[in-house]
């Protein structure tokens, strides 16, 4: 299939954006398909909607290993077996090691609800009230060594409200999660992201360069 790519979803708990991408690949918004749902949790709820879909799904215990880089090396060689060409990490609890990040070199993103490089970590929508800021949103990133810290793909802005609670905020911004990941993943299927450095380029149909803006 043209402007397709093999999808991996690493997932720990719901799924919510592991379903976003699934309804996309259905609704023909997205070209590529999810051959793997890996998770570290047996009762993550994402491996019954991917089950529910058809698509496979591996259950790997982080305790069975000794050390985290041994675990990702089992996660990377069910990648290898299946010809994954890109990773999405949705709601995946355990950050990757370097020798994860190394074999799929900006080819592994993931979805944050805040505005990196501000918030990086958990509870996020509680910090960003608690902080005062007025607007916070959503960030599709490449993943690097780091916690949050890769080159930044897109970005979605959402307003604080005044009488926003980390729920009632952390809804609204879901939202645009389901949507820039989708895209991003489009992006990525189409070729047209180019990482140079800490910025990643998107290139056009017209082999112009565009630069994501905040919308």
């Amino acid at each position: 299939m043209e402007n397709s790519c093999r999808i991996a979803v690493l997932v720990s708990g719901r799924g919510s954006n592991l379903m976003a991408i699934i309804d996309a690949a259905e609704r023909g918004e997205i070209r590529s398909k999810i051959e793997l749902v890996i998770s570290d949790n047996k009762e993550a709820y994402a491996l019954t909607r991917a089950k529910e879909h058809g698509i496979r799904t591996l259950f790997i215990d982080p305790k069975e290993f000794k050390t985290r880089e041994d675990y990702d090396r089992q996660i990377v060689k069910h990648l290898k077996e299946h010809q994954i060409e890109l990773v999405c990490l949705a709601g995946y609890m355990l950050l990757v090691t370097p020798y994860f990040v190394q074999e799929y070199k900006n080819r592994i993103m993931n979805i944050h609800p805040a505005l990196l490089p501000a918030f990086p970590g958990l509870d996020v929508q509680r910090k960003a009230i608690e902080y005062g800021v007025k607007v916070t949103g959503c960030t599709v990133h490449f993943v690097d060594e780091g916690c949050d810290t890769g080159p930044i793909i897109i970005q979605r802005a959402v307003p604080v409200l005044e009488d926003d609670t980390p729920e009632t905020l952390s809804a609204r911004i879901l939202k645009e999660e389901h949507n820039i990941y989708k895209e991003a993943i489009r992006l990525f299927e189409e070729g047209r992201l180019v990482v140079e450095g800490r910025r990643v380029r998107i290139k056009s149909g017209r082999n112009e360069d565009l630069s994501l803006k905040i919308d």
